[in-house]
Formats: C-alpha cells, structure tokens, sequence
C-alpha cells in the first residue's frame, strides 16, 4: 500500500469490535463501528526494525490502517477510539467505491506518559485513485516520516512560514486561524443584528483587526 517497502508489510485483519466493546464506547459510536466500515486492516508498519530510518524522539513507530468503508463518509469520533486505543501514530487510509482518502492526525503524547496520545486535529485529501494519494515516505528518521505524511496529507493548510517552523507550530497557527474565523464569522453576525450605530462601529473596528490578524497568518 502506497508503494511503501515490502518489509513494512503486516497485513493483519483487525475485528472493529476490538475497538467499540468496551463499557466507555457509546451505543452512537458503536453503531457508527457497525454501519459505517466493512473490514480494518492494520496494512503496514514503519519502524526502525521494518525500514532503514533512525529512531525517533517523539515517534515511535506509524501504523498503516486501511479502512473498507460502507458509505463516503466516516464518523471523526471513529478514528479518535481508534487512536485511543492504539499508542502509536496511524495513518488510516480510508476505501470506498475504488477511491481512497489519507488520514492522519496530529497526535502527541499526554502529559501523563508517552504510552497515552492525545489527537489536537485530523487532516485529510480528497478522495483519490491511490496512486495519486500525496503520501510519501520521506525523512532520515521516524520523527521526520510522521511530520511529512501529516503536511503532506494537509497540504498548503500546513505550509510552513520558515524553514524553522515545527509542525507543532504550524498545526498551532491553523487552530488559530479556525479561531479567528470562527470569532469574524460571529462578530458579523452580531453586526448585522445591532441597531445601535455606535455599536456598529465598535464591532467594525474589531472585525477590522480580527480580519488583520487572519491575513497576516494566511501570509
């Protein structure tokens, strides 16, 4: 899968009930286990021990899940239990009707241990032949793998400012860029309500700055 080296090869079968029987699991994500993927397989493993790259210092190792879908679309909350439940970085690679999607998230490790992730966001392509997915195994270490398949998969939404700018930067100016449009998209919505001029003008002026703000990030 993805032209990855013969040696990463796994190809194991996982039972989506591994991921949704346990007492935590709602009856709603349950469903969403049930109705909304055919067959998980855990396709590949990337690791020192499986390909010729150095260890890294937040990333361990990156496991390839493909997905066989029932339906185009596919419930976030599927892939947060599913990272849950698994302590390293996963790269899904969903199928459906002969079209395949990258998926990954930025994950790190929780302040309580590195064996417990926490997911900040996930980024995704389109749905394409999978020869045409902008998957990549490039870098000298795990580390650097992980970093390129998530910008790779984000494309220009985590194109670096400088050549310094850590993916943890980048991934932290696009949730700021969210906030802000989240917060423009509000205020003007408060505007349009407002009948005092006054206050019309107050809130102009913050749109104005939020909307700077936005366009200095966008750069």
């Amino acid at each position: 899968m993805l032209g990855l080296p013969k040696s990463t090869e796994f190809n194991k079968r996982i039972p989506k009930q591994k991921f949704y029987d346990n007492l935590t699991v709602s009856p709603t994500l349950k469903r969403s286990f049930v109705d909304q993927i055919r067959i998980i397989y855990w396709a590949n493993k990337i690791a020192p021990s499986t390909v010729n790259l150095a260890e890294g210092k937040n990333v361990t190792e990156i496991e390839v899940f493909h997905i066989r879908l029932n339906q185009e679309t596919l419930d976030e909350n599927v892939l947060k239990q599913i990272d849950r439940e698994i302590p390293y970085h996963i790269l899904f690679v969903l199928e459906y009707d002969g079209k395949y999607k990258a998926v990954m998230g930025y994950k790190e490790a929780a302040g309580s241990g590195k064996a417990v992730f926490k997911v900040d966001r996930y980024y995704q392509t389109e749905w394409l032949p999978e020869t045409e997915l902008p998957v990549h195994l490039e870098g000298l270490n795990i580390d650097a793998v992980y970093e390129n398949f998530v910008r790779q998969i984000a494309g220009d939404v985590l194109q670096a400012t400088t050549p310094q700018e850590s993916l943890k930067e980048s991934v932290a100016r696009d949730d700021r860029r969210d906030a802000l449009q989240k917060q423009i998209n509000k205020l003007q919505a408060k505007i349009r309500k407002e009948k005092q001029l006054n206050r019309q003008m107050e809130m102009n002026t913050e749109l104005k700055k939020l909307r700077k703000e936005l366009e200095d990030l966008n750069g």
